[in-house]
């Protein structure tokens, strides 16, 4: 591949072709079923894939097919094939609902207004996950270009990924005979230690997700007349919380919940903490004197990997600050976000959670657990050596440095059911979503730099299958 010539044509038809159809997307407030159950009704989502499909069928290739499928009550899925001029056969894989608005967002900023800054585009959804329809065409409208031979292509856009992708196996199932068995799926859909190379994603955390509820009375009361006659809900919240994990290090203390770590995946920690350094300090927005929670950069790639986490997300019961009266609260709940190690089996750990948290309550609280969702991580399949070069020589052509792998903090709930799908596949699993871009945040932001030259190394990947068939 001539790489300069690959650049330069991607950079030009990312300025000239993506990013005012990108900067569109944005604007659509196509919220993920989770949090639009009127999705149908109110009509965003169909916005969104009239609008990509729209723009990918003006670009089509010869041979090339564009469909949108419907099933019933389920969101819409988009899928281009391109039959192959050489053996080999790729699934390239992205989606186009989105996280909701959130609050925070900067002066001049706001979740569905496009604002480009400089090599940044602002706005709920470019980088998770608008550009990936736009890369992996972009890749393969650049090898047609050169006349490169290409395998059998399929682009899979869903749209339920944001809510557990609910709706992707029915449309594999549906799907399946006109994919076929691919040799190597990529998703475009995951995160990055830094904008300067190309970072492959080798293992997600599962996560059990649930809304923890402690009752005390049936009514507030006065907080002086009732203190230390009534116990406190959020007291016996917090101590049912310390069931699960160790308050002063955030360390999970559940046996069944912890594993022993592989040690190549002990291995690839200790390079890519090499390669960032001390860049976790200013990865993300602490406030103060904040700083990680462990010092060594290779433990804290473990603890977003290969160690699970406990947050709360959301939180019932408590009123702001400036309504709060002299009341002892009936209840407080939580939503508790649990991840867990790519290996642990999601529905175990639900039930290990759920008895935990409200067996023997504290002092005979009325305590519940509702968790009706979880999912499985990933943990990738040993990576062949004609991909591990592959990898190696289009991160160095496009970004001037080797590619980096390491597992991710995050959970993808459709890699565990691709991999249990297509088991002789090799996966790579990348994205532009590195520090501060701030995907489910405020402030969102695809780096454009980041999204043209991952783009390129789509295009080096799809040409080596080609090549090496």
């Amino acid at each position: 591949m001539d790489t300069r010539r690959a650049a330069r044509w991607i950079d030009d038809f990312w300025e000239a072709e993506i990013i005012p159809s990108i900067s569109t997307y944005i604007g659509i407030p196509n919220k993920s079923p989770d949090f639009d159950p009127a999705w149908e009704k109110n009509g965003y989502m169909e916005e969104a894939v009239a609008h990509m499909l729209g723009w990918a069928t003006a670009r089509a290739l010869p041979g090339m097919t564009l469909d949108v499928h419907r099933l019933p009550g389920l969101t819409p899925t988009i899928l281009i094939q391109l039959p192959g001029t050489a053996p080999g056969n790729v699934l390239l894989y992205g989606h186009l609902d989105k996280q909701p608005e959130f609050e925070g967002w900067e002066d001049g900023l706001a979740p569905w207004t496009p604002v480009r800054r400089g090599d940044r585009l602002f706005g709920r959804g470019g980088a998770d996950d608008g550009y990936a329809i736009y890369a992996a065409l972009a890749a393969i409208l650049h090898l047609a270009e050169v006349d490169a031979a290409l395998p059998s292509l399929s682009i899979l856009i869903e749209a339920s990924e944001e809510s557990g992708s609910p709706d992707l196996p029915a449309y594999m199932e549906a799907l399946g005979t006109r994919i076929g068995d691919p040799d190597l799926v990529i998703a475009l859909d995951s995160s990055a230690g830094n904008y300067d190379q190309l970072w492959m994603t080798t293992s997600l955390r599962g996560m059990v997700l649930g809304t923890l509820t402690v009752q005390v009375l049936d009514e507030g009361v006065h907080s002086g007349m009732a203190g230390g006659i009534v116990p406190s809900s959020f007291r016996i919240l917090r101590q049912l919380l310390s069931r699960l994990e160790d308050e002063a290090t955030g360390n999970l203390i559940v046996p069944s919940l912890t594993i022993t770590i592989p040690a190549s995946r002990e291995h690839e920690a200790a390079y890519a903490g090499e390669v960032l350094g001390d860049g976790f300090s200013h990865m993300y927005p602490f406030a103060g004197h904040t700083r990680p929670m462990a010092e060594s950069a290779t433990d804290l790639v473990l603890n977003n990997s290969w160690r699970g986490s406990l947050e709360i997300t959301g939180a019932d019961g408590l009123p702001a600050v400036a309504d709060a009266g002299n009341v002892l609260r009936p209840a407080t709940a939580v939503k508790v976000s649990l991840r867990i190690p790519p290996t642990i089996d999601a529905a175990a750990a639900q039930r290990t959670v759920n008895d935990l948290l409200t067996r023997d309550p504290p002092e005979g609280a009325a305590v519940s657990f509702d968790s009706p969702q979880g999912a499985n991580g990933w943990h990738a399949p040993v990576t062949k050596p004609w991909l591990d070069v592959a990898l190696t020589d289009a991160s160095t052509a496009f970004f001037g440095k080797p590619a980096v792998s390491m597992g991710c903090g995050g959970s993808i709930p459709f890699m565990g059911f691709l991999a249990d799908r297509y088991p002789s596949a090799q996966f790579v699993i990348t994205g532009v979503l590195g520090p501060h871009s701030n995907a489910h945040g405020p402030n969102e932001f695809l780096d454009l730099p980041t999204a043209k030259r991952v783009t390129g190394c789509v295009a080096w990947l799809l040409q080596t299958v080609a090549d090496k068939s």
